[in-house]
């Protein structure tokens, strides 16, 4: 039975109720008796209960609704309401669970845009960095080597330090470059790739480990640059927010696919809301379907747990040896 019709028919049924009983052989003396208010009384707290009661099991599928809407993250996709109640509230919650697939579909599609457009421009800014600004201090650092060497004796010690300058600028402009877009996952592979990451962020206040598997699955260039990404944005974290003094970043293989963990001895995560890092790791998680958890590691800190599925080759389908 409709929502409406249940409810009109259960406070039909209160109003018929007590009007039979006016017109009824019950008769309320004046001034009213005290056991006759005891009895109206009674009556009216049965039918305000029996009202309540009713109302509550019935409404009771739209407040679970109310709840999981406040509560519904679409970077946390998969969460849904179950599917209760009468033919009305059940089809609404099934509207809603609709709803929330198309949404998390359209959200998918439009950050894999935004995640390639930023992808692309890292590429470019990468690029000229390398062309453009490092040629441009590899020529400088020539010329002050070609100029050190006619120099008067005085004026050496200036331009060495001129040149030690120039030379950690092109250091610092390569780093840059390397993190924008890093050649080495492409060359060398991901492996690789974050070797070069732990140690880009070591230092003489941090301590980053790496443990990789050897044993990995092979990963689609896609999904290979979501693990890097995260693995930096997790040490990035590290460094500048965690005050950790060891950090550990390790990849392995798992039944499913590849897990990627990094770990910190830090002050961990707090009541600090999420921030844009956080929000964009799931976010790319979610790219290649990825699960990303984040929460207290086993000695305190933080840990950044990102599980990737790697889809089963089919073997009749790509051919045995």
């Amino acid at each position: 039975m409709p929502l409406f019709w249940r409810i009109f028919l259960l406070n039909a049924l209160v109003l018929i109720t007590a009007t039979a009983l006016l017109l009824g052989p019950v008769t309320v003396s004046t001034p009213v008796l005290l056991t006759e208010a005891a009895v109206l009384t009674v009556g009216l707290a049965a039918m305000l209960v029996a009202n309540a009661l009713l109302l509550r099991i019935g409404l009771a599928p739209l407040q679970r609704l109310t709840r999981a809407m406040t509560t519904i993250d679409l970077l946390r996709p998969g969460r849904r309401p179950a599917v209760g109640g009468q033919a009305e509230v059940a089809e609404l919650i099934t509207t809603f669970n609709t709803m929330l697939d198309r949404l998390e579909d359209e959200r998918a599609t439009s950050s894999a845009r935004v995640l390639c457009a930023q992808e692309a421009e890292r590429r470019r800014i990468a690029q000229e960095l390398h062309d453009e600004v490092g040629q441009t201090l590899t020529a400088v650092l020539l010329e002050l080597k070609r100029v050190a060497g006619h120099a008067p004796p005085d004026l050496l010690e200036e331009l060495h330090q001129v040149q030690e300058t120039t030379r950690a600028g092109l250091d610092e402009i390569r780093r840059i470059a390397r993190r924008l877009r890093p050649g080495v996952l492409d060359e060398l592979g991901l492996a690789s790739a974050l070797k070069s990451l732990a140690s880009d962020f070591a230092g003489p206040s941090l301590s980053v480990r790496h443990r990789l598997g050897t044993d990995l699955p092979p990963l689609g260039r896609e999904a290979e640059l979501v693990v890097y990404r995260v693995a930096q944005e997790g040490l990035t974290n590290v460094a500048r927010h965690a005050r950790a003094r060891h950090a550990e970043l390790a990849l392995r293989r798992t039944a499913s696919g590849v897990e990627l963990r990094v770990r910190d001895d830090g002050r961990g995560l707090g009541d600090a809301p999420e921030g844009a890092g956080i929000r964009g790791m799931r976010e790319r998680a979610l790219l290649v379907g990825a699960g990303l958890g984040l929460g207290a590691g086993p000695g305190g800190g933080t840990e950044v747990r990102l599980t990737v599925p790697v889809p089963v080759r089919d073997p009749d389908r790509n051919g045995r040896s």
